[in-house]
């Protein structure tokens, strides 16, 4: 179901006799937010918009300037693909606007429009694909625990991997939902799977990377499980990322393809990377925006954790696969699904926009296994690794002037207090393995 305007939303919801409309956008820290109206009310929400209360959304408005509208963007009119007993429901993925009509500055959609116009006015668009890895843990009297729900490994088949129902069902829903699926399979972890769709344009991908989340979850929930994209759940096992296949395509072509230049990499691809590679740590505090994030970049987990770039070498953080021509693509493998997607996507490409204007060349190429260099080794060739914590990657964000130009003073600042009171809070708490190690030998 194409979708291009308000007439074609009209006539959907005629012809399937939709009842519910869902309108969907995203709080700073990319949590969905939903609010439901009957459809008798679509035409006020098509032509005035739908007034909330921005106060009480984290990293919105103070409350004495709380009244904000929600404006449905149509092309994200889709029919939720679960039984709904009470009628047919959809959703529309929505801007924020202030009263005036004016678009609220700290809507992460807007944030990534307005970095993604500046692409155009140089003649680029950016591609991604996002890798998109969770868990999925047994349910007890209601509640998710973090037992995994079979014990399969890498690629496993039925009868071990017993949730390839469960993520066929996520797959077809995703697919009712206009999503072009790639593959879908189990992960290394117990419990853990991957579910990848095509690359498009990073609106588009940023908009399908919240929704596989809320689908994921309520396919999970219908089945008596839980969905988790928490970033490291289990300590002694892989954790869940998002890698971030990109590209920039220019006058039709990709623009990272060059058949006549070493690794038939382009010179914009070589800037893109650098550009990237230079504010890696500060853009770590949105891509990694949580404490247990810094739970899965840590060395033998198959997580990125040293900056450095190279071709299909997987222990790099920036690594390019083998696919030429069309396909050539830069994977970021640093993300994790914690992440809010417009942010995320915003601050890569503006840092990758930076090293194509200024010309940046990269450094840091590898051919080798970087985990197999011992500490000595990589400071002699200037390998410098990710932050360790939340609290150090909110210290380079800080410190980023392009970052805090891009987003915006409000996003930055509202980030930078979001992550530095997480720490604080976590800075407090007394963890069960401070008990077991302590507690009755001191």
């Amino acid at each position: 179901m194409i979708i291009k305007n308000e007439t074609d939303v009209l006539k959907a919801i005629e012809e399937h006799n939709v009842k519910f409309i869902r309108l969907q956008f995203t709080d700073i820290q990319g949590v969905i937010k939903d609010v439901e109206i009957p459809v008798t009310q679509i035409k006020k929400a098509l032509t005035v918009g739908i007034s909330f209360d921005g106060s009480s959304i984290e990293g919105f408005i103070r409350i004495y300037e709380s009244d904000m509208l929600l404006k449905p963007d149509v092309t994200t009119f889709a029919l939720l693909p679960w039984n709904n007993s009470k009628g047919q429901v959809a959703r529309i993925i929505c801007d924020v606007h202030q009263p005036n009509g004016e678009p609220f500055k700290g809507d992460p959609r807007y944030v990534l429009k307005k970095v993604t116009k500046m692409a155009s006015e140089m003649g680029f668009t950016l591609n991604v694909g996002p890798e998109m890895e969770f868990f999925l843990f047994e349910r007890e009297n209601g509640k998710a625990t973090t037992i995994p729900h079979d014990h399969g490994s890498y690629f496993e088949f039925s009868p071990t991997d017993i949730a390839e129902n469960i993520r066929r069902e996520i797959v077809l829903a995703l697919m009712d939902l206009n999503f072009d699926i790639e593959a879908s399979h189990h992960e290394v972890a117990f419990g853990q799977y991957e579910i990848d769709f095509k690359y498009g344009d990073a609106l588009t991908m940023a908009d399908n990377v919240v929704t596989f989340k809320y689908v994921a979850r309520t396919i999970a929930k219908i089945n008596g499980l839980h969905a988790t994209f928490m970033p490291k759940p289990i300590a002694t096992v892989n954790g869940s990322g998002m890698h971030v296949n990109l590209s920039l395509s220019k006058d039709g072509r990709n623009a990272f393809y060059d058949p006549d230049a070493e690794m038939k990499i382009s010179d914009t691809a070589r800037h893109f990377i650098a550009g990237v590679l230079n504010h890696i740590k500060a853009i770590t505090c949105i891509a990694n925006p949580i404490v247990n994030s810094y739970k899965r970049i840590i060395p033998g987990y198959e997580a990125p954790v040293y900056i450095a770039w190279s071709g299909a070498n997987r222990s790099s953080l920036m690594r390019i696969p083998v696919a030429r021509d069309s396909s050539t693509r830069v994977e970021l493998r640093s993300p994790d699904p914690s992440c809010n997607p417009y942010l995320t996507f915003a601050a890569i490409l503006a840092a990758g926009l930076e090293g194509i204007q200024n010309k940046v060349i990269p450094k840091y190429f590898v051919d080798y296994n970087i985990f197999d260099l011992s500490v000595k080794e990589r400071m002699e060739r200037g390998i410098e690794s990710l932050p360790d914590t939340l609290n150090e990657s909110a210290n380079y964000f800080e410190q980023d002037k392009l970052l805090k130009k891009i987003l915006g003073t409000h996003v930055h600042d509202n980030i930078l207090r979001l992550a530095r009171a997480e720490w604080d809070e976590y800075k407090k708490q007394v963890h069960e393995w401070e008990i077991e190690r302590y507690l009755n030998v001191i």
